[in-house]
C-alpha cells in the first residue's frame, strides 16, 4: 500500500474531511550515476569552497539572495524558517470555478486524496458526488513541507484529485516574453480548410494506453543488451530531404491522403530496434565488438586458411 507524504483535512464550508495525500503518478525513467570513464569508480558531488577548493561541512552553508550587481544577502536557516507559513493540517476549498476556466498551463502535479479513516468515509463521498453533479472543481491553498500551494481539486473516478498549481505571477507572459508570434499574419481560406479538414481527419478518442514513452523503452533495451554482451542493431532508414520547398497547400494535401490510415497513439510508431552478441559485430568487420571478438574471429580465419592450403598441396 502506497504511504501518505501529507496528513490533514480538506476543508470547505463549516465541513472538514480527514484526508491523506499521496502521489499519483511515478517516474519510471531510467536513472544513471556517474563513473569515471574506464573504471567503476563513481563520481560524488562535493560542496566546494570555489576561492579556496576546500570542501564545506553542511552546516556551514548559508543561503543567499542576490539584490543585483553580483551583491547578495545571507539569510540563516533560523531566519528563513521565521518567516514560512504556518504549520497547517487543512486544504481550504475557498471557491469552487468550472473545470474549463482554468488554463492547464497553470497545473504542477497530480496528487490522489483519500479518506484518514473509516470515519471520513461518508464526508468525502458526500464531496465527490457533490462536485460531480455540480461539475466544478474546487481552488485551494495549503501548507506542505514548509511551503504555500496553490491546488485545484477535482473528482475522478469516485477519488479526489488534487493538482498542485502555478501561482498567477509564476507564468510567463507570451507577449512579452516570445518576439516572433504571428500577430496579424493573414491564412488563405482554402489552407485553412485544408488544416481543419487534416485535424479531424487525426481526431479520435483520447486513450492514455496508446501513448508510451518510447525513448525510456529503447533505453532499457539498450542497458539489458549491454547486460547480456550484446549491442544495439538500428535499422537504416531513407533521411527524409529538407532542401526543397513544399508547397503549404501540397503539404496539407498530401497530409489529409496519409491521414487515412491513422491509427491513434505514437504505439505504432515505436522504432524497432534488433540486437545482436557484441563479438559478432567484430567478427563481421563492424568494428563494434570487444577485441576479444576480434581476436577469436582473425585466428579463426587463419586456421581456415591453413587448412585449406594443406588440403591443396596434398591434392
Amino acid at each position: 500500500m502506497a504511504r501518505a507524504i501529507w496528513t490533514g483535512s480538506v476543508s470547505f464550508g463549516l465541513v472538514n474531511v480527514p484526508v491523506g495525500l499521496y502521489s499519483a503518478t511515478q517516474d519510471h525513467k531510467v536513472h544513471f550515476h556517474q563513473f569515471e570513464k574506464g573504471t567503476s569508480n563513481r563520481i560524488r558531488n562535493e560542496r566546494v569552497n570555489e576561492r579556496t577548493g576546500e570542501e564545506v561541512p553542511y552546516r556551514d552553508i548559508v543561503k543567499g539572495a542576490e539584490v543585483g550587481d553580483g551583491d547578495y544577502v545571507m539569510l540563516t536557516q533560523e531566519e528563513l524558517e521565521s518567516v514560512e507559513p504556518g504549520r497547517s493540517r487543512t486544504i481550504d476549498i475557498s471557491d469552487f470555478v468550472e473545470a474549463s476556466e482554468i488554463d492547464p498551463l497553470y497545473y504542477q502535479k497530480s496528487y490522489y486524496l483519500a479518506p484518514a479513516d473509516d470515519t471520513a468515509k461518508k464526508p468525502y463521498a458526500l464531496l465527490v458526488k457533490a462536485m460531480e453533479k455540480a461539475e466544478r472543481i474546487g481552488v485551494a491553498t495549503f501548507v506542505m513541507r514548509g511551503k504555500q500551494y496553490l491546488a485545484a481539486i477535482r473528482p475522478h473516478d469516485g477519488v479526489l484529485v488534487l493538482e498542485t498549481m502555478h501561482f498567477a505571477d509564476e507564468v510567463r507572459d507570451p507577449a512579452k516574453e516570445l518576439d516572433n508570434i504571428p500577430k496579424q499574419t493573414k491564412v488563405a481560406p482554402k489552407d485553412l480548410k485544408m488544416a481543419v479538414s487534416l485535424v479531424e481527419s487525426l481526431t479520435t478518442k483520447w486513450k492514455p494506453e496508446n501513448y508510451r514513452d518510447t525513448y525510456t523503452e529503447r533505453v532499457t533495451k539498450l542497458v539489458k543488451a549491454k547486460k547480456d554482451n550484446r549491442e544495439i542493431v538500428r535499422e537504416e532508414t531513407a533521411e527524409e530531404s529538407s532542401e526543397k520547398a513544399v508547397d503549404l497547400l501540397e503539404a496539407l494535401q498530401a497530409s489529409v491522403e496519409q491521414a487515412k490510415g491513422h491509427k491513434p497513439g505514437n504505439a505504432h510508431r515505436v522504432e524497432k530496434l534488433r540486437t545482436r552478441k557484441a563479438d559478432d559485430g567484430a567478427a563481421k568487420g563492424t568494428g563494434k565488438g570487444t577485441g576479444k571478438g576480434t581476436g577469436k574471429g582473425a585466428a579463426k580465419g587463419k586456421r581456415k586458411s591453413s587448412e585449406s592450403s594443406k588440403r591443396k598441396k596434398a591434392s
